[in-house]
């Protein structure tokens, strides 16, 4: 089910990252900031992950194992159970055919690492088309 924004209910963050200490940080960082996150470590988890239990916005690093990010992303935005779900990318990468190429692959925006946490909370709230929650 996806959580309705404005019911009391969290905005859940399904945060698809392969690095371990980045998880944890970004997912702490954006708990404080009252979002609920779910954690997977690679592309296939999140398409499992994304049908399970729907978020509001995924945030998808591009460079993982087992299944990449574009990969996980287009197989994410061609199933009707998950296509509406906004995906946000994340990459080490700032060049530009990297951000063409995921959202070629369905993303819905793309951001670079490290992150810039008041530029990505900007991004997630533009995508979730929601303010930013209490």
């Amino acid at each position: 089910m996806v959580y309705a924004l404005g019911r009391g209910c969290l905005p859940r963050i399904l945060l698809v990252e392969d690095d371990v200490p980045t998880r944890e940080m970004l997912s702490r960082r954006l708990a404080k900031r009252g979002y609920e996150v779910a954690e997977v470590g690679d592309g296939s988890e999140a398409i499992a992950a994304a049908h399970a239990a729907p978020p509001d916005i995924i945030l998808m690093d591009l460079r993982l194992p087992v299944m990449d990010g574009w990969t996980a992303a287009s197989y994410i935005k061609a199933d009707p159970r998950s296509r509406a779900i906004p995906i946000l990318a994340l990459t080490a990468q700032a060049v530009p055919a990297e951000q063409e190429q995921a959202i070629a692959a369905g993303c819905d925006d793309v951001d670079t690492k490290p992150v810039d946490l008041a530029r990505l909370l900007g991004k997630i709230e533009a995508l979730l088309g929601a303010r930013k929650p209490a």
